[in-house]
């Protein structure tokens, strides 16, 4: 502090240069020099950086997306239940995972969606979660698709396992992947053996699972931008190495600088980088070819995923295994005609831009297909039904018995004053027009 105490600063709080003694050991002489201090400056946050580059389309498909991950992992936890049913209290403890913050309440967000999930209460007034007859036949359909893309998602594990450093990554790694890529829920229990011939689990030192690559597929080691590109196939003769290839890429309407810098963009085009699939370790980290490689390693990841979007915490746990930089994000940011970052809600995720045309996927997979049809029982608005008793289900039950050829009206529909206030799907492209 007694040193601090004796300097002239100059300047402001940005750059700032203060005049302080500076030793001569070789003459022992005490001259003054001129000694440059560079302080810390607040960083920008994430949604200040980006939004002037904002796509209300792709905001859309962020919330559609939500909405549905939501709702499937609400109908994979009750069917991991014995009896398919759970209660409402324990399901307080899965907020997290459904992102439902406090005070809005589990069974509120259970009636959004009447065609996939109902309440009732048992013969203690306890309230219960089930599924519908609807709910349990969509999800049986999900889980023949989920069987179907099998060999496809083996492919996109592998193929991550050819681009890792050590061709090898931890299986709680993955499991972030899982509904990215399509893999069964039981995915680490059974599904990573039923591939030997590709790839096997193994203990490591500190005693975790991982994944492990079985043998090298020379017509895997193709890029996605490869493909579309020079029209390559799993036919072609090819072995990874330097690649020069452009990104599609696809600017939000509202940025304007990609005049200013059109230059810098067709510099960086025609730059070379090395393939995903090749030996990065001889990579200077921080270089202009460290950098491009890691753009091509997320758009080849990204490139696998159903939606075509990742949670950027997902990306980050992957940083040593397939050498990217530490700073995910400002890559992200940086080449916006590439990935789209969305900010909505607590977790950020990364589309590729070029998959998307408006907030629709340009192709879609069977499971994506799925997810939209999910997306049809969701999001109901209308007024709350009062939840059933046991001793009014079994009423109910006897009703029907005698009067099995009554005129089939719903007498027993009893409707509340309270209003759904959430907001239906069909009402999220309201919720993001300009004001």
């Amino acid at each position: 502090m007694g040193i601090l105490r004796g300097m002239q600063f100059y300047g402001n709080a940005h750059k700032v240069f203060a005049i302080m003694p500076e030793r001569n050991v070789l003459s022992g002489e005490s001259a003054f020099g001129r000694v440059w201090v560079r302080l810390m400056t607040s960083s920008k946050r994430v949604q200040d950086r980006s939004r002037e580059k904002r796509v209300r389309e792709l905001e859309v498909a962020t919330e559609k997306w939500k909405i549905a991950n939501k709702v499937m992992f609400l109908m994979e936890l009750l069917k991991s239940e014995p009896e398919m049913i759970m209660k409402v209290r324990l399901l307080e403890q899965y907020r997290r995972q459904i992102n439902l913050p406090k005070p809005h309440k589990i069974s509120d967000f259970i009636r959004k969606s009447p065609k996939l999930f109902e309440l009732y209460k048992d013969e203690r007034g306890v309230l219960w979660c089930g599924m519908t007859k609807e709910g349990e036949d969509l999800l049986d359909e999900h889980d023949g698709l989920v069987e179907e893309n099998g060999d496809k998602a083996a492919e996109h594990v592998t193929r991550c396992l050819m681009m890792s450093v050590d061709k090898k990554l931890r299986l709680d790694k993955i499991a972030h992947f899982r509904r990215d890529f399509g893999l069964p829920l039981d995915f680490r229990m059974n599904w990573v053996h039923k591939f030997p011939e590709l790839f096997k689990v193994v203990k490591v030192e500190d005693g975790e699972e991982c994944l492990e690559l079985v043998s090298w597929n020379p017509a895997w080691a193709i890029t996605e931008l490869e493909k579309k590109t020079l029209g390559l196939t799993e036919e072609s003769d090819h072995k990874p190495g330097l690649l020069s290839l452009p990104f599609p890429m696809n600017f939000p309407p509202s940025y304007k600088k990609m005049y200013r810098y059109r230059g810098k963009i067709e510099h960086f085009q025609k730059r070379t980088y090395l393939s995903p699939y090749a030996d990065a370790r001889g990579l200077e980290a921080g270089s202009k070819e460290f950098d491009k490689r890691a753009i091509a390693v997320m758009h080849e990841l990204l490139s696998f995923t159903l939606e075509k979007r990742l949670v950027t915490d997902h990306l980050t746990h992957f940083r040593r295994e397939f050498v990217m930089p530490q700073k995910l994000m400002r890559i992200f940011l940086k080449h916006c005609g590439i990935f789209y970052v969305s900010e909505r809600g607590k977790r950020f995720s990364v589309f590729l831009t070029e998959a998307y045309e408006g907030p629709e996927l340009i192709e879609k997979s069977p499971l994506i297909l799925w997810k939209e049809k999910l997306l049809r029982f969701t999001g109901y608005r209308g007024r709350k039904r009062e939840i059933q008793t046991y001793s009014d289900t079994l009423e109910m039950e006897e009703k029907e018995l005698l009067y099995s050829s009554g005129s089939g009206d719903d007498d027993d529909d009893i409707i509340s004053d309270d209003d759904d206030d959430e907001m239906d799907i069909d009402e999220v492209n309201d919720a993001y027009e300009e004001n």
